[in-house]
């Protein structure tokens, strides 16, 4: 039986959510729900803010003016909504079940990988075709502007695999290789900045870095718009939004550890692996302890309720938990196997509106 609640925020699979955004722009999908400005436009500039969820935009509209002036709305992301998973998304324009990267880390065969870091907790990291084997932009060899330093790691050749990519050191480099692309008669350009993700985690969404950093990110949307000609629509969205964490917001797992294997997930979309033998049991304990501040499945609850969408095959339903965890409330649960993560001051991964919503806003360049 499903332990959804009304306040979940389920992912538009089949319409506005991130999966969406690149099909719509190719032609493959309806693109009806885009931002207006989209429309006639000779080129895209698709730029992903990391970790700026919708209602960010709304409370910081402030701050952020460039973008909370942009045409467009939200949108959804996919489940869970970590950076992992959703980024795949963006590229491949597939659900996580179909894509198979269903965290940020995830069994994998006996071990435990993490995804952004390509790392195990035992063995050798698998090759990265072997986990996931989609093309990126539906097979279009689209320009790539990201940080420099992602090159040539494996996640890179995950969720970015056929992409032409530009790395960029600052983020006035960023604005110019994207201009260069459309100068050279590029359609689609597809930029990446990690920013407003890596100040919320350090710093939390309550201070003075996290305000800065979101000034940061809109002045980079700004200078954009201004550089670019009127036939370029620059389009904003992320991949995820943000939850807040206190220290005291991480919850120790320590009723159900004696029935657990091993973890892997977020914080906020904890992912359970069972002992042998003791996966209902495991499920039963769970609900009853924490059945109160987060929805609660088995692999087969999740699964079925489509959450990741539809299409699930081969080792990828095993990748998931033997139960899943995803936090209502303000708060995460702690992995053994990475006590650092409770230095984390915010998390994302679960089904609440500021997780789950993201901007998809457009304006057409002004120069």
């Amino acid at each position: 039986m499903s332990p959804l609640t009304a306040d979940a925020v389920l992912p538009a699979l089949d319409g506005a959510s991130v999966a969406g955004v690149i099909p719509a722009l190719l032609g493959a999908r309806d693109a009806s729900w885009l931002p207006p400005p989209v429309a006639g436009a000779d080129a895209v500039v698709l730029v992903v803010l990391d970790g700026l969820g919708w209602n960010a935009v709304r409370e910081h509209g402030a701050r952020m003016p460039a973008v909370a002036a942009m045409e467009g709305g939200p949108i959804t992301t996919v489940v869970p909504s970590t950076t992992a998973t959703a980024l795949t998304s963006i590229t491949t324009g597939l659900a996580p079940a179909q894509h198979g990267i269903v965290g940020y880390r995830m069994r994998v065969g006996a071990a435990v990988l993490n995804v952004l870091r390509w790392s195990v907790d035992r063995g050798k990291a698998p090759d990265p075709f072997d986990v996931q084997r989609h093309t990126a932009f539906l097979g279009r060899a689209v320009p790539v502007v990201t940080k420099v330093e992602f090159r040539s790691t494996s996640f890179t050749e995950a969720h970015l695999r056929g992409g032409r990519f530009i790395g960029w050191h600052t983020t006035s480099a960023l604005i110019e290789h994207c201009v260069q692309c459309i100068e050279a008669g590029e359609r689609l350009v597809y930029a990446y900045y990690p920013g407003v993700d890596n100040v919320a985690h350090e710093f939390g969404l309550r201070g003075r870095a996290y305000e800065r950093e979101l000034a940061t990110a809109d002045r980079l949307v700004a200078d954009l718009v201004d550089v670019l000609p009127a036939n370029v629509c620059v389009l904003v969205t992320a991949d995820h939004g943000q939850v807040h964490l206190e220290r005291s917001s991480w919850i120790e797992l320590a009723d159900i550890a004696p029935l657990t294997e091993t973890m892997g997930g977020d914080g906020r979309f904890r992912n359970v692996y069972a002992r042998p033998g003791a996966a209902r049991e495991l499920l039963e304990a769970t609900r009853a302890r924490f059945g109160d501040v987060a929805w609660v499945w088995s692999r087969a609850e999740l699964l079925d309720d489509g959450l990741l969408g539809a299409g699930a095959t081969g080792t990828i339903p095993g990748r998931l938990g033997d139960v899943v965890l995803a936090a209502r409330e303000p708060i995460a649960f702690v992995d053994p196997a990475v006590v650092n993560e409770t230095h984390l001051r915010s998390g994302h991964g679960s089904l609440t509106a500021d997780e789950m919503l993201v901007p998809l806003v457009a304006a057409r360049g002004t120069r």
